[in-house]
């Protein structure tokens, strides 16, 4: 016997279906909660909370790509851990203005701030060959002029001058360029300070160089830092959080409470093994710190950043390049061993 069809469905029915698909059709795609990250995945990008400029145009974001182009992509998705993440641009050599500029301009479009390291005082490195730096307080005083006009009024922290204060402490520049030094930075820190939405901190070293933290503070203060916003402690060095906090709170007791910022760009795993500048000079087995913020729990710590970029070269040891350099390499380590 044929099987029997069913009846033919009412046009009522018919015309009530046709009208939820058109409704389903017209109506916005569901909004679902992302899934959260898989584990140990890097960062997508800046915390939300930091107010810090990611150049998109670094030695990390250009790596990224060039390794995606390779088809290297697992070691791409690592460098992102830095490549997204707010770095210092350093500021050398005769000329900064372009380059600040350009960065100038990237940060007010993204309504973020400009990080910088302001880094060309005469006998810089100790006086050392091959040092750098301006070649005479007249020619630093053009360039940190030229620094500061470029910044203009963006919003702008700066780091003054990496070891600067801490190497007439620790007897590595000469005492016959001592109040020189000391006279330049001041004058730094003034004419930075004349700029609308500038900060600038005074480098103030790191545990595993200054032995008596307090010793700096005199030095600190011939070179302005009642004037400038605060200081700064582990530039380029891999002390742990708390022990940079620990050396900035006993400078910031005999400073009046002055506040400090902490770079935390290579201190996830503590300092390494030695005591000695060989042993901090790309140093093996060390990783990201904190990523950079101002939410940090701390009423002396303004900031914790990442000064030094990671990945840059501290020198030709270990087989890096020069100081300074990118070395590609080296950066991925410390994304490999970074803790999200």
């Amino acid at each position: 016997m044929p099987r029997r069809m069913p009846p033919a469905a009412p046009r009522r029915r018919l015309s009530t279906l046709l009208g939820l698909l058109l409704l389903l059709a017209a109506a916005p795609a569901c909004s679902e909660e992302p899934a959260p990250p898989r584990p140990g995945a890097p960062a997508a990008g800046p915390p939300v909370e930091s107010p810090f400029w990611v150049d998109p145009q670094s030695a990390a974001a250009r790596q990224v790509a060039a390794w995606e182009a390779a088809g290297r992509n697992a070691d791409a998705e690592v460098l992102r851990r830095i490549a997204d993440r707010p770095t210092a641009l350093w500021a050398a050599g005769d000329d900064p203005g372009p380059g600040i500029r350009r960065a100038v301009a990237g940060a007010r479009a993204a309504g973020r701030t400009m990080v910088l390291t302001a880094y060309d005082i005469p006998y810089r490195d100790c006086g050392q060959r091959p040092a750098g730096g301006a070649k005479d307080a007249r020619a630093y005083r053009g360039w940190i002029g030229a620094v500061a006009d470029a910044i203009g009024a963006a919003k702008a922290l700066v780091v003054l001058e990496p070891d600067a204060v801490a190497h007439t402490v620790d007897g590595c520049t000469s005492t016959d360029h001592h109040a020189e030094r000391y006279r330049l930075l001041s004058e730094a820190v003034d004419r930075l300070k004349r700029n609308p939405n500038t900060k600038v901190y005074l480098d103030a070293g790191a545990p595993d160089r200054i032995r008596e933290p307090a010793e700096l503070v005199a030095p600190l203060r011939q070179a302005g830092l009642e004037r400038a916003d605060g200081f700064a402690v582990n530039v380029s060095g891999f002390r742990s959080d708390a022990d940079a906090r620990a050396y900035g709170a006993e400078i910031s007791k005999a400073a009046k409470n002055a506040h400090f910022v902490i770079d935390t760009g290579r201190n996830g795993d503590g300092p390494p093994p030695g005591d000695d500048a060989r042993a901090r000079c790309n140093p093996p087995g060390r990783s990201l710190g904190r990523p950079p913020t101002d939410r940090t729990d701390d009423p002396l710590v303004d900031a914790y950043l990442w000064v030094k970029r990671p990945g840059d070269s501290d020198g030709t040891c270990r087989g890096g390049p020069s100081a300074g350099a990118w070395w590609p390499d080296y950066a991925l380590g410390l994304a490999r061993r970074a803790k999200e």
